[in-house]
């Protein structure tokens, strides 16, 4: 693994970045795309929002409502969002990727990871190069301007990619690890939320480079050891994973928020069938089909119930989906008598590709 230039790709305020590309007029005001639960007309979570409504306060994660405390008496528009336009638009660019790398990782909607050591024949200069070749030909294909980070490691990569948004572009060379990473704040490793740094801090870890310095038995007393060597190691600049496809799905799932907290079977199974049919629709789209069908139920104190039967051969057509999703809903029911049901949500696993390859199960967690 010695000698890599890794590059991880970032695209920047993707959600809303795509609505200021499908709406130009919305460009110079802040635009928040919404998960809306459909419980009342503010009620959900951001999911991003555009660097103008950023300069406000507003953040992925917090609920409508504060968003609009933020941006009260401002122009602002807020939109649902709009999966389908998302993933055509990541597809586009992902495959452009694809043809810049010598392995290529997609890490998310709208992150990737490349390993461009072979490319760019070891060279800094000549992967400085072709980062800017692929911001070019995202932004004249796409309209979108992304981050980008590389390093001789994922981990360096991705911390790298963080430092100049939006559209920025930092590189750093083995040489250059050290002193890069250990002013930065602890929490810049990926892993390391606030409990974690809580924890660190306890101990008197602020920056990556106090982590560095740390005894990792006194990180292994808090995390235990896996985590305590991968905190350890990526404060090191040390991450020997490499970059590869991913496996295939395990699973697929939809959920749903009621619009309200009920026991009723009619009102539940309404929404039952509605993430029935959209879970249906993008397993097809995917050419799966499903031997193993579950249900989570997430109740009025939000403990979830789950329930999941197995068949012998794959189930065909939405229907069968829907009758199987109303029969386990119907056993959650019947167990827990006095509790009502806040969220319901649908998953199918040991998917089967229709050519023939099989894939792992996977279940939901308790």
């Amino acid at each position: 693994m010695a000698n890599r230039i890794i590059m991880h790709l970032d695209l920047d305020y993707f959600y809303a970045q795509c609505e200021e590309i499908r709406n130009p007029i919305l460009k110079d005001k802040p635009v928040v795309v919404c998960m809306y639960s459909g419980r009342t007309p503010d009620s959900g979570a951001v999911s991003t929002a555009n660097y103008v409504a950023r300069k406000y306060g507003v953040k992925s994660g917090i609920p409508i409502v504060f968003a609009k405390r933020m941006l009260k008496d401002i122009d602002t528009a807020y939109l649902p969002v709009d999966d389908k336009y998302y993933e055509e638009v990541s597809s586009r660019i992902m495959n452009i990727l694809k043809s810049s790398a010598d392995k290529f990782e997609q890490e998310s909607i709208d992150e990737a990871y490349l390993d461009i050591t072979q490319r760019t024949q070891n060279s800094y200069d000549k992967a400085r190069e072709l980062a800017y070749n692929i911001k070019e030909e995202i932004f004249r294909s796409e309209g979108l301007t992304c981050s980008i980070g590389m390093g001789p490691n994922k981990v360096v990569a991705k911390i790298a990619s963080d430092i100049q948004k939006p559209n920025g572009l930092t590189i750093v060379t083995p040489l250059e690890v050290s002193g890069f990473l250990s002013p930065l704040d602890a929490d810049k490793i990926q892993g390391i939320g606030k409990k974690s740094a809580k924890a660190l801090s306890n101990i008197g870890v602020k920056t990556i480079g106090d982590l560095a310095k740390t005894d990792v038995e006194k990180l292994v007393q808090l995390f235990g050891k896996k985590l305590a060597y991968y905190f350890h190691d990526a404060a090191n600049g040390a991450d020997q994973e490499p970059v590869e496809e991913r496996n295939e799905p395990e699973q697929f799932s939809r959920i749903l928020t009621l619009k309200e907290d009920t026991r009723s079977e009619e009102a539940i199974v309404k929404d039952l069938d509605k993430a029935c049919e959209d879970l249906y629709q993008r397993v097809s789209a995917e050419e799966y089909s499903f031997r193993n069908i579950g249900i989570v139920a997430i109740m009025e104190d939000l403990t979830p119930h789950t329930r999941s039967e197995t068949f012998e051969h794959g189930v065909k057509g939405v229907e069968a989906l829907k009758i199987s999703a109303k029969m386990l809903l119907e056993k959650i029911l019947e167990e827990y008598p006095d509790l009502k049901v806040r969220r319901i949500g649908v998953r199918v696993a040991e998917l089967v590709k229709k050519q023939g390859q099989k894939t792992l199960t996977d279940f939901f967690s308790t």
